[in-house]
């Protein structure tokens, strides 16, 4: 243990290379449940002695179990009631790259589809997911953005974490997406340069397609107060039935009916290295993930009952 209250810096490998503590044989006894009170004076016993780790990028995987999640998982399973579909198509082990469609005027369906992938799938796996730079500059978000496994939406860092194995979502719609009428919802929005797909064949990984519905409905934006956007610095101030006539309370999400759904694995690992920077072939698969998720989403609205029962 340490006696400082500095954390420790492990630095990501890649998948062929040996973990830097030894790896214990599995038992096939179940391990004796800690009650809450335990873990929560573990935790901060850890917090002020410094006995934790955070990788290289800042994702510190004791605070995202204890603090972050928690209130997540409420949301998932009590507000939005989501239901998750295709969490096989995750891979149990391995970097892969989950592409997701966006809305909502807050995101947060992203949260919500990193909760689905840690909770409902068998590895319970972290998605380390690619933010704008407008989340990282932000006092206190940013902050708690980086501690759960967030960074930015750049080339480099989403390559090294494919490279070392992790998990990667991604909303190329960027604020476009959820920032977009009420009138626009479901309707995909660009899917800018295609760079998600450009990082996924330098890195060989499947590209996961995930459609996510009920979240359009959260925050149906009716206008845009776009001088005191500008003011803020925001992309977008949107204005809904109920924020900011109802003040805070107008904040509050609608407790609309989700379902996420993940679609089968686009393979990248066969395409030759010489074709990774084929406009046209990066082109191709990105307008073919693209087409996956819209084609999901029609399918899903064409199923559900109502906005508020799925």
């Amino acid at each position: 243990m340490t006696t400082s209250a500095e954390a420790k810096v492990i630095p990501l490998r890649r998948p062929h290379e040996q973990p830097s503590r030894p790896v214990q044989a599995v038992s096939a006894a179940p391990e004796p449940e800690v009650d809450p009170v335990t873990r929560a004076l573990a935790f901060l016993r850890n917090r002020l002695t410094g006995d934790y780790e955070v990788d290289e990028f800042g994702f510190d995987r004791e605070l995202t179990d204890n603090v972050l999640l928690p209130p997540l998982r409420l949301l998932y399973e009590k507000w939005f009631r989501v239901t998750t579909v295709g969490i096989d198509n995750v891979p149990k082990e391995g970097g892969a790259l989950i592409v997701c469609n966006h809305s909502g005027a807050l995101p947060f369906d992203a949260v919500m589809t990193a909760v689905a992938v840690h909770d409902e799938h068998p590895a319970h796996r972290y998605l380390r997911m690619l933010g704008a730079d407008l989340v990282f500059r932000t006092p206190l978000l940013g902050a708690l953005a980086r501690k759960s496994g967030q960074t930015l939406a750049c080339h480099p860092d989403a390559e090294r974490l494919l490279c070392s194995g992790e998990l990667v979502g991604v909303w190329p719609e960027g604020f476009k997406g959820i920032g977009k009428p009420f009138s626009a919802r479901y309707k995909l929005q660009r899917f800018g340069r295609g760079g998600f797909v450009s990082a996924a064949l330098r890195t060989g990984v499947p590209i996961v397609p995930c459609a996510i519905v009920g979240a359009e409905e959260i925050y149906p934006k009716i206008g845009d107060l776009k001088p005191l956007a500008r003011l803020l610095g925001l992309p977008y101030f949107p204005v809904t039935p109920f924020f900011p006539l109802l003040g805070p309370l107008g904040a509050i999400p609608l407790p609309t009916k989700w379902t996420i759904e993940f679609g089968e694995p686009l393979r990248t690992d066969h395409i030759p290295p010489e074709d990774h920077d084929d406009p046209m072939l990066v082109f191709n698969l990105t307008d073919q993930v693209r087409e996956s998720i819209q084609q999901t989403l029609y399918r899903r609205l064409a199923d559900r009952r109502s906005v508020f029962q799925g």
